[in-house]
C-alpha cells in the first residue's frame, strides 16, 4: 500500500506573502505565508466533484492521490492498459470505484465530472479531446503535445466544447514562482538579459529505468491498446513501461523536464516563447537501445530582450539538481529548492580607471580629478549588495495548488491558470529542441501563432 498522503502534507495558500522575516548567513529570510486553503464554507452537495483517473501509472497515481486531498473531490474510476495498476488502484482508493482498461467505459458515464489524464504522450491529445468532447473537464499532464500536430486540435476541442482544460505543469500554480514573478516585475533584479536553467537527474530511475512487474505479459497489459497511433511492433515489456526511452511514445528530455523549465519561465517573465533555437546533445551513458539523448542544451531567443540557456544531464553520478537563475541588470533571481532568492548588485554610477602605468605624480593628479567628478557615494567603501531569500513553509506541495486551481476552475467554470494555449506554447517550445536536435540545426517558431517557421 502506497503512503497515505494527509492533508497535513500540503500547503494550502492563497496569495504570496510574508509571515515572517529573519536574518541568517547575511541573508534576510522571507517565510511565505501558510494561509488557509480551504474553502471558507462546507461545500454544499451540488459541489461535489466525481473524477477518474485515465493512465495510472506513477504520474497519474501521484496526481490523484493528491486530487483527493482537495474538498468535495472523489475518486469513482481509473483506466490503465496494465492490470496491476488498477488493482492498485481499488487498493487506493476503494473497491468500489470502476476499473478499466478501456477509457470510453469512464466517458460514457454521466456522473463523471472530470478526469485526470497520466498517459504516455503519445496518447494525450486523444484522450483529452475525446474527454472534453464526451462533456468532461480535463486535467492533462505534461507536455501537452507529442507532435506539434496535437495543439491545436487539443484548442480547438476546448473552445467548442466549452470544457475546462488545465496543463499539468504545477510551478505556474507555486507560491515560490509567483513570488518571483510579483519580485521580476518589481525592477528588483533590473532588466532581465538572461535567464539559465537546468535539471539532473543522475540516477537510473531518473533516467527512466522504470521497474518492469514480474507478471508482465500480454495477458496483464493490453500492449495494442498501448500502441494506439504508434508504430506496430511486437510485446516488448521495456517499451510498455518505460516508454519516455523511445520517440513512439514519449518527447525525451525535452517532453518530460525541459517543458517545466519553459512553464516556469514563461509564467515568470509572462512572455509567450521564444522565437528561435538551437539544442544540441547525446547518448552518452544510457546506451541501452533507447532513441533519445540524456543530455541535451538548448539556446533559445526570446523577443523581450533576454536569451534562455536550458540543460538536461543523465549521466554524471551526482545528486539531483533543479533550477533557473534570472540575471537581470542589477542582481540574480534564483529559483531552487523550497524558495526564491534575490542577490542584488547596484549598476556602476561612474566608469572606473586605470592608472597605474602612469606616474605618480599624474595617478595623484588624475585621482582627485576623477573623485571631484565622481564623489565617492560611499565613503567606506561599502557596496550596495543586499541579498534575500523567500522560502515556503515545509511539506509545501505546488502540485496541491495546481489540482485545487483546477477543481475551482470546474466549480466556477473561470479559466485556469495554465490553459491549452498556455500549455501548447510551453510544449511547443520545449519541441523546438527534439525539432533542432534532429535537424543538426537551428528552427525558428512563432510564439503567437504557435507555429515552426521553415526558412
Amino acid at each position: 500500500m502506497a503512503d497515505k498522503v494527509t492533508r497535513r502534507d500540503f500547503l494550502r495558500t492563497g496569495g504570496v506573502v510574508t509571515a515572517g522575516t529573519f536574518i541568517s548567513g547575511g541573508i534576510k529570510h522571507h517565510l511565505l505565508a501558510d494561509e488557509q486553503g480551504e474553502p471558507a464554507r462546507p461545500i454544499s452537495a451540488n459541489d461535489h466533484l466525481q473524477i477518474a483517473l485515465i493512465g495510472a501509472g506513477g504520474q497519474g497515481q501521484y496526481d490523484t492521490r493528491i486530487a483527493a486531498q482537495v474538498p468535495g473531490v472523489k475518486v469513482v474510476a481509473a483506466s490503465d492498459c496494465y492490470d496491476g495498476r488498477l488493482t492498485h488502484a481499488k487498493e487506493l482508493w476503494g473497491t468500489a470505484i470502476q476499473t478499466t482498461r478501456d477509457y470510453q467505459e469512464i466517458l460514457a458515464r454521466k456522473d463523471i465530472d472530470a478526469v485526470i489524464i497520466g498517459t504516455p504522450d503519445h496518447w494525450h491529445k486523444q484522450a483529452a479531446v475525446d474527454a472534453m468532447k464526451a462533456g468532461k473537464d480535463v486535467y492533462l499532464e505534461k507536455p501537452m503535445i507529442h507532435l506539434y500536430a496535437d495543439g491545436p486540435e487539443i484548442i480547438q476541442a476546448a473552445q467548442s466544447t466549452g470544457r475546462i482544460i488545465q496543463i499539468g505543469s504545477q510551478r505556474v500554480s507555486s507560491m515560490i514562482y509567483r513570488k518571483a514573478k510579483e519580485l521580476l516585475a518589481s525592477g528588483a533584479i533590473g532588466e532581465l538579459n538572461m535567464v539559465t536553467a537546468w535539471w539532473d537527474r543522475n540516477s537510473s530511475i531518473g533516467a527512466w529505468n522504470y521497474s518492469v512487474p514480474l507478471d508482465a505479459s500480454t495477458q496483464t497489459c493490453d500492449w495494442p491498446r498501448f500502441l494506439g497511433s504508434a508504430p506496430k511492433i511486437p510485446w516488448n515489456p521495456e517499451h510498455f513501461f518505460q516508454w519516455r526511452k523511445w520517440k513512439a511514445y514519449g518527447s525525451g528530455v525535452a517532453g518530460d523536464l525541459f517543458v517545466h523549465l519553459f512553464s516556469g519561465t514563461h509564467f515568470v517573465t509572462n512572455t509567450h516563447g521564444p522565437t528561435r533555437a538551437f539544442a544540441t546533445g547525446g547518448l552518452r551513458y544510457w546506451r541501452d537501445g533507447r532513441d533519445v539523448p540524456d543530455v541535451m542544451l538548448g539556446l533559445f531567443d526570446y523577443p523581450q530582450g533576454f536569451n534562455l540557456s536550458l540543460r538536461v544531464n543523465f549521466v554524471d553520478g551526482g545528486s539531483e539538481s533543479e533550477g533557473l537563475i534570472f540575471t537581470g541588470s542589477e542582481g540574480t533571481m534564483t529559483i531552487g529548492g523550497n524558495g526564491v532568492s534575490i542577490s542584488r548588485v547596484p549598476r556602476e554610477k561612474e566608469p572606473g580607471y586605470l592608472i597605474t602605468s602612469f606616474s605618480e605624480a599624474m595617478q595623484k593628479e588624475f585621482l582627485a580629478s576623477y573623485r571631484k567628478k565622481y564623489p565617492l557615494e560611499h565613503p567606506t567603501g561599502e557596496a550596495l549588495l543586499g541579498e534575500e531569500k523567500y522560502v515556503a513553509p515545509r511539506y509545501y506541495n505546488d502540485s496541491y495548488d495546481h489540482l485545487k486551481n483546477f477543481f475551482d476552475a470546474v466549480r466556477s467554470r473561470q479559466p485556469v491558470v495554465e490553459d491549452a494555449v498556455f500549455g501548447f506554447r510551453a510544449a511547443g517550445a520545449a519541441l523546438l529542441s527534439n525539432a533542432s536536435y534532429d535537424r543538426h540545426n537551428v528552427v525558428r517558431w512563432d510564439p503567437e501563432a504557435m507555429k515552426i517557421l521553415e526558412d
